[in-house]
């Protein structure tokens, strides 16, 4: 049995974007006697009106600034006892770090380092032995990519990225396991799957399929549609961090996986479906009428599967959701909240449906 870590101060960085604004609303919920300080640059997917309704609280302050800003982040660890960092903060598109690539391994390893250089300071030079934990929040992506036949992703995978989003988040897991076995910082990282859920940018699959369908917009698909996906509701995800930060062991990696695999053309005909039970009399039904092919991107990856036995094994992790459920529970969530994709402020990347 691992000995149970328990927080009390977290910083979270990259907690206006989608899976960070998610655990933000996750944790308070499950833990209100913990402090959390998020760390946003408010970049054009991070949105400090996910937080809002938490302003005020006793437990939670926002801070707008730079994860590559490491005086702030180190008088941040300082000024609020810090002992807990869960590093979301990433720049996440993969078309956008096809055409524009740089600011992937500005953010994704420059950022990541400068965070593990405050906790350094802070954590081991200043307090010497100072309790704490550094979580880094990965992706599935750094493997590369599966045949229809291949086995899961699993921890010993080889690292195989195929874009400059993927190779800048596998730079980064390499940087803080360097931390940890160089200098004794106490890290683990997560290997997620794809995510859905609400607050996710409208310029991914599942939100951006559901704004164009109820908007009668034609829904692209890159290539054949085939590309398979393993898809794992943000709650679920959250669950398997708040494991790992709580009972994971020391210097370890754990894959999160929704134990789902969906081709992308799957995905949006059980959207479609879902949307003309919803909506019978609307004039865009069949809704599967807008869906309309692209040109596939460059190096699209073909297949991602996630082997999630270890943190299942060791930290007794199991999804609650079902596809099914979590795919109509982010519906309902976009159906009450349209102001969040139909802002005109939205700044999207083209209009391609991509998973990632």
């Amino acid at each position: 049995m691992n000995t149970i870590y328990t927080p009390n101060n977290l910083l979270v960085t990259g907690g206006a974007g989608f899976i960070g604004t998610n655990f933000v609303h996750y944790w308070l919920e499950q833990y209100p006697d913990t402090r959390i300080v998020v760390l946003d640059s408010l970049t054009y997917a991070g949105r400090y009106e996910n937080l809002q309704p938490l302003e005020g609280q006793p437990n939670f302050r926002f801070v707008e600034g730079d994860i590559l800003n490491q005086s702030l982040v180190e008088q941040l660890l300082r000024d609020e006892a810090i002992e807990t960092i869960v590093h979301f903060a990433a720049e996440s598109h993969v078309d956008r770090s096809i055409y524009g690539p740089d600011a992937f391994l500005k953010t994704n390893i420059d950022g990541t380092h400068s965070l593990l250089k405050a906790a350094k300071t802070v954590w081991l030079d200043e307090k010497d032995e100072y309790e704490h934990r550094f979580h880094h929040v990965s992706t599935d992506e750094v493997y590369g990519t599966l045949s229809a036949t291949d086995p899961a992703f699993s921890e010993v995978t080889p690292y195989a990225p195929n874009s400059p989003y993927a190779a800048s988040k596998a730079a980064s897991d390499h940087i803080v396991r360097a931390y940890q076995h160089t200098y004794g910082l106490k890290t683990t990282t997560s290997n997620c799957s794809n995510n859905y859920g609400p607050y996710q940018y409208p310029e991914k699959l599942i939100p951006l399929a559901i704004s164009n369908l109820l908007q009668g917009k034609s829904v692209p698909i890159y290539g054949d549609g085939q590309q398979v996906r393993d898809w794992l509701y943000v709650d679920d995800h959250n669950r398997g961090i708040d494991l790992i930060i709580r009972q994971g062991r020391l210097g370890e990696t754990y894959n999160i996986g929704g134990n789902n695999e969906q081709t992308n053309l799957d995905l949006i005909h059980t959207l479609c479906s879902l949307l003309d039970e919803r909506f019978p009399d609307s004039p865009h039904v069949p809704h599967k009428n807008q869906i309309t092919y692209v040109t596939d991107r460059p190096g699209h990856d073909r297949r991602y599967a996630i082997d999630n036995s270890k943190i299942c094994e060791e930290l007794g992790y199991n999804p609650v959701e079902t596809f099914q459920s979590g795919l109509a529970k982010t519906l309902d969530w976009y159906l009450e909240h349209t102001s969040f994709w139909m802002d005109d402020g939205i700044e999207l990347f083209g209009a391609h449906a991509e998973s990632n």
